[in-house]
């Protein structure tokens, strides 16, 4: 009975609990919302004056801008009237201008209609006048071609024929004073100091060849030269750099090779061993060995040789043998040493007579051709491989452009290159310097003789003094004394132009009259 009281204490004591429980939670919520009803209003009293803060600022700021809107919208409209009143003024002064232009062209207008009226009255009497000349002019051609016998066409033809004879006749013989004054006040001077350089020169007549044939005691020579199985031979050929050529020629064995010098060693060294007779690989390499020594030394010493006894001074060791090696060279026939020492003597002499440097003119004259020796060596054309090696060996500026430039290769303003040039032709040119075969001697002849024939008037043609000089019989009846002239001029300009010659050919015409009569 106990426990169940207890129970029922505990039970009433819990449902009072929860109870007092309940009560004081509703309490507490009723507080919590008393204060947050007082928070909410707090911030929405805050938020109303926050409002009315924002919207003052803003009314504030929207003023503000419609102040500056206002005075921005003011200032174009003013500007924007300025610019109207000033484009008004620009118009107006345009009007005004348009009203006189127009003003002034009408009064043109009216000149013109007056003058109009009066060229066409004007036009009217020249139209008479015009009729009356024809008609006068009609009567007056009637009466002179019932004189002359001739119509006007007839007699037009004659007149022009007259005037052209008389202007060529005129032309030819002005062309003809004027070339021989240009020939005397040109040439005079130019002439005199070729011709006193050319007189002062001795030059040697006797031209040395390349041999390039050896000779043997026999033709048994010929099969120990190409040894067992060919060994000899390619030992030479391999020791020298010359082919040895062997044919059917009795007795002779020819060298073949670009190289005038390597020639000249292989040369040397088989007329050594052939007169030896000793022949085999060892000795055969002996031999050009001690030939190429003698060689080397004796360009060298000739190099030098050449250059002292021409007063040339302080060449390159390298540039004295350069200069030997072209005693083994020849161009036509004509031994290439030789000629640079000619072409050196010339260029002094010319430069003399013309106040120039004698000394740079002497010593381009020398190596003018150097390059010859070197150019199977290089690529392009001698004058330009000569320059460079002297460039390469310090040779000085002037000279290497004068070597460089004597053939035209290089374009220059100097004058040395011009006087070298004269000089290289006046050697080349003189007689007995280059040999030139028959066939192309006659064929050049040949050609001279038929172009001056194809002109019209030429009776017979003779080319004499070595095709120097072409002498031309035309017909007295064809061609007169001033045509004569022209027609030298003419052959002249054509042998220029379609002919390949040294030096320079002489054009003569000769015109003859002959009256033969017979007394009986």
């Amino acid at each position: 009975m106990s426990g169940s009281i207890e129970i029922a204490l505990g039970l009433l004591a819990v449902v009072v609990g929860f109870v007092v429980g309940l009560l004081l939670q509703r309490s507490t919520i009723a507080r919590r919302d008393r204060e947050t009803a007082r928070e909410r209003e707090a911030l929405l009293d805050e938020a109303r004056r926050e409002a009315d803060l924002v919207r003052k600022q803003a009314a504030l700021e929207s003023r503000e801008e419609w102040m500056r809107e206002k005075e921005r919208f003011e200032a174009e409209t003013r500007n924007a009237r300025i610019d109207l009143e000033a484009r008004m003024r620009s118009l107006e002064e345009r009007e005004s201008g348009f009203r006189r232009d127009s003003e002034r062209l009408l009064a043109e207008k009216t000149a013109l209609d007056s003058d109009r009226r009066g060229l066409a009255e004007h036009r009217i009497r020249i139209e008479g006048r015009e009729s009356e000349l024809k008609r006068v002019l009609a009567e007056q051609v009637a009466r002179l071609e019932k004189i002359s016998g001739l119509t006007s066409s007839e007699a037009r033809r004659e007149l022009w024929k007259n005037i052209e004879d008389e202007l060529r006749t005129e032309t030819t013989r002005l062309a003809s004073r004027m070339r021989e004054g240009a020939a005397r006040d040109a040439d005079r001077d130019a002439r005199r100091l070729i011709l006193i350089a050319a007189q002062r020169l001795a030059a040697e007549q006797s031209i040395d060849s390349t041999v390039t044939v050896v000779a043997l005691p026999n033709d048994e020579m010929k099969g120990r030269i190409i040894g067992r199985e060919g060994r000899n031979i390619r030992s030479f050929e391999m020791a020298t750099g010359i082919d040895v050529i062997i044919d059917d020629t009795p007795e002779a064995v020819l060298l073949s090779g670009f190289d005038p010098v390597r020639r000249e060693i292989a040369r040397i060294s088989l007329e050594r061993l052939v007169a030896d007779g000793r022949i085999h690989p060892g000795r055969i390499e002996e031999v050009v060995q001690k030939a190429t020594e003698e060689i080397e030394q004796e360009v060298r010493e000739l190099g030098e040789k050449t250059a002292a006894d021409l007063g040339v001074h302080g060449l390159a060791p390298e540039l004295h043998a350069t200069l030997g090696r072209l005693r083994f060279r020849t161009s036509s026939g004509q031994n290439v040493l030789k000629h640079s020492g000619e072409v050196a003597r010339l260029a002094a002499m010319i430069a003399s007579e013309l106040g120039l440097d004698a000394e740079v003119a002497k010593r381009a004259g020398l190596l003018h051709d150097i390059g010859k020796a070197t150019h199977h060596e290089v690529e392009g054309p001698h004058a330009i491989a000569g320059m460079e090696l002297l460039r390469r060996f310090g040779e000085p500026p002037i000279v290497c452009e004068a070597v460089g430039a004597h053939h035209g290769e290089l374009e220059t303003d100097s004058v040395y290159p011009i006087l070298v040039s004269c000089a290289d032709a006046i050697s080349s040119a003189r007689p007995g310097a280059r040999r030139e075969g028959i066939e192309t001697y006659i064929k050049r002849l040949q050609r001279l003789e038929e172009l001056a024939d194809s002109f019209p008037g030429v009776e017979r043609t003779f080319a004499i003094q070595a095709g120097r000089e072409i002498r031309i019989l035309v017909q007295p009846k064809v061609v007169g004394d001033d045509e004569a002239a022209g027609l030298a001029t003419e052959i002249a300009r054509r042998i220029e132009r379609d002919l390949q010659y040294p030096g320079q050919i002489r054009v003569v015409v000769i015109r003859e009259m002959r009256v033969v009569d017979y007394a009986r």
